[in-house]
């Protein structure tokens, strides 16, 4: 993988693991209900079920993409399509809504058990595997799975820690506007290596 490549893998990772979506809504309400210590385990099954999750569909893509090289073309266009829509989604979100998660935090096999229901969990495992490990290779599928493992423990725990601070901030209609079309457009640039890459 060449040095620009990682640093768009290192860009489309951290975009994607920092932006709202279920996994990082769910922790916001866990962190603001149960505290940092009480959602370990719930960050910790995301980043390793989500790593785990990206491993499992990169060894699966690549028998696909070997078998027929315009299935490769076929994941990249609707990956890219799927991340804009969501680019789009995410420049026009609403704030995050009021609720509690329960009456007890995620334990680590429930948060890791969600990814595979999750869609935007599968939407950043195809993409990525698809953008920045075609050739299917056990290395290349294991690296794109770790920089997701490192990037996504830390961007994870943000949400849990900023608990009800994050939540104030995203209420005030100006700031919401600003990070959401500031997350938009870092995912939008985050893909141009892709679009321009051939499999």
């Amino acid at each position: 993988m060449t040095h620009d490549l990682l640093l768009a893998l290192l860009g489309f990772a951290f975009v994607t693991s920092v932006t709202p979506g279920p996994n990082n809504m769910m922790l916001l309400a866990s962190g603001v209900n149960f505290g940092l210590r009480r959602t370990l385990p719930h960050m910790l099954g995301i980043s390793v079920g989500h790593s785990l999750m990206v491993f499992v569909l990169g060894l699966g893509v690549a028998g696909a993409i070997q078998t027929s090289p315009r299935a490769g073309v076929v994941l990249k266009v609707v990956s890219v399509g799927y991340m804009l829509w969501l680019a789009w989604k995410i420049a026009h979100a609403a704030a995050p809504g009021e609720g509690r998660t329960g009456g007890t935090p995620f334990s680590f096999l429930q948060a890791a058990a969600f990814q595979w229901v999750n869609p935007k969990a599968w939407a950043m495992a195809l993409g990525a595997v698809a953008a920045y490990a075609p050739s299917g290779s056990i290395g290349a599928v294991a690296l794109v799975a770790a920089i997701f493992a490192c990037v996504n423990l830390p961007s994870v725990t943000l949400w849990a820690a900023a608990g009800q601070a994050m939540r104030r901030w995203l209420q005030v209609p100006g700031r919401l506007r600003a990070f959401n079309w500031t997350m938009a457009g870092l995912l939008v640039l985050s893909l141009l290596p892709v679009v321009t890459m051939k499999i």
